[in-house]
């Protein structure tokens, strides 16, 4: 690989992140996700203001890879938690250090932030990103509920 590094989300990018969305999606078995909400993550991400950020991980002018996060307070800590929210590279840009490249480019901003941790989700059938993931952080030994509203 020749310069990876990793930047914000563009504006320009909406084509390439939209490609690496929908495999994100494809690869955890989401179907009929709503168009509005894919519209309103973008919106989203570009907001300078709000609450969720992008990243993208890129070889010279190739994006191979994106990462969302958010920060929210915790009551057990004074700074906030910082959360990992969507992590995704091409399949061909894998085992190339990109995903370590964004969790680190993550962890980096959330030290910025004052954050306590920053933390993050994966399927237990996700054995290559668990490969990853068992590296570079511990696994806390907690299962993940949900209810639907």
């Amino acid at each position: 690989m020749g310069d990876l590094r990793v930047r914000p989300l563009a504006a320009n990018d909406r084509s390439v992140w939209e490609e690496l969305w929908h495999g994100y999606l494809t690869f955890y078995k989401v179907s009929n996700f709503a168009p509005e909400v894919t519209e309103a993550t973008w919106q989203r991400l570009l907001d300078p203001e709000g609450p969720l950020h992008g990243l993208v991980a890129v070889d010279g002018d190739e994006v191979l890879g994106l990462v969302h996060f958010l920060y929210h307070p915790s009551s057990w800590t004074i700074g906030p938690y910082c959360y990992l929210q969507d992590l995704f590279t091409f399949p061909a840009a894998r085992k190339r250090g990109v995903g370590e490249a964004l969790i680190e480019a993550v962890a980096d901003a959330a030290r910025a932030e004052n954050a306590a941790r920053v933390y993050w989700l994966t399927h237990e059938t996700n054995a290559a990103g668990r490969s990853l993931y068992d590296r570079v952080a511990r696994h806390a030994g907690f299962i993940h509920y949900i209810k639907d509203l």
